[in-house]
C-alpha cells in the first residue's frame, strides 16, 4: 500500500522571530519546497501585541498553505530563561492556531530533527540548512536560519509521521476486518479533513 503525501508546516518558534516553513512528500520520496519564510516582531513592542503579531503570521499561513499536520520544536531549557520564555510563548501560539482548526500538532526536539536530517543529532545550524537545501534541491540555502530550521521540522515530521500514518491506517484495517465493521483509517481521517489521502498536489512556491 503506497503511503499518502503528507504536506506539513514546520514551526521554529520564537518572538522576534518565527521561522516558518512547509514541504510535502512521503517518506522514502523526494520532497517538495511549498512555502518558507519567518513572522518577524520588533524587540520593542509589548509582549501582548508581539503575540498577536505571530498568531496573525501563522494564521496567514495556515490559511495558504493548508497543511495536513504542524511541527512545532519543543522547547527545552536553556540558560537564558528570558529567550526560553519567548520561545515557548512563541510555540504555544502556534499550538493554539493548529489545534483550533482541528490540524494534528507534533512536538520534536531539536537533537531529534538533526538526527532525522543529518544523521547526527550534534549537528549546527550550517549542517542542518545544508540538508534541508540538498533534499528539497533548493538553489540557496534558506535565509534566516530559523527559516531553514522550520524546514528541517517539516521534513522531520513527513519521514517519521509518514510511517507512524501508514500503521496507524494498516492497524485500523486490521481491527476492521476482524470486526466485520468499516473502521477508520488514517485515509479517511485526512479526508474528514477536506484531504483525500490518495491526492495529488502541484508545488506552489
Amino acid at each position: 500500500m503506497r503511503v499518502p503525501e503528507l504536506r506539513v508546516m514546520g514551526v521554529d518558534p520564537g518572538l522576534t522571530r518565527c521561522g516558518l516553513g512547509a514541504v510535502e512528500g512521503r517518506p522514502g520520496a523526494p520532497l517538495r519546497l511549498v512555502k518558507v519564510g519567518v513572522v518577524r516582531t520588533p524587540a520593542d513592542d509589548a509582549i501582548g501585541a508581539r503575540l498577536v503579531a505571530i498568531e496573525a503570521g501563522i494564521e496567514r499561513w495556515l490559511d495558504e498553505v493548508e497543511p495536513d499536520a504542524v511541527a512545532v520544536e519543543r522547547v527545552f531549557a536553556q540558560h537564558n530563561l528570558r529567550t526560553v520564555m519567548g520561545t515557548a510563548q512563541a510555540s504555544a501560539v502556534a499550538i493554539l492556531c493548529a489545534s483550533r482548526r482541528g490540524l494534528p500538532v507534533a512536538l520534536h526536539t531539536p537533537s531529534e530533527v538533526k538526527a532525522a536530517i543529518t544523521g547526527s543529532g550534534t549537528a549546527d545550524k550550517q549542517q542542518v540548512g545544508t540538508m534541508v537545501t540538498r533534499l528539497l534541491r533548493l538553489d540557496a540555502m534558506p535565509k534566516p536560519a530559523d527559516a531553514a530550521d522550520a524546514l528541517a521540522l517539516a521534513i522531520c515530521h513527513v519521514w517519521r509521521g509518514g510511517a507512524q500514518n501508514r500503521l496507524a491506517e494498516a492497524a485500523a484495517e486490521a481491527a476492521a476486518r476482524a470486526g466485520g465493521g468499516t473502521g477508520t483509517t488514517a485515509a479517511a481521517y485526512f479526508r474528514g479533513r477536506g484531504r483525500a489521502a490518495g491526492y495529488s498536489r502541484g508545488t506552489t512556491n
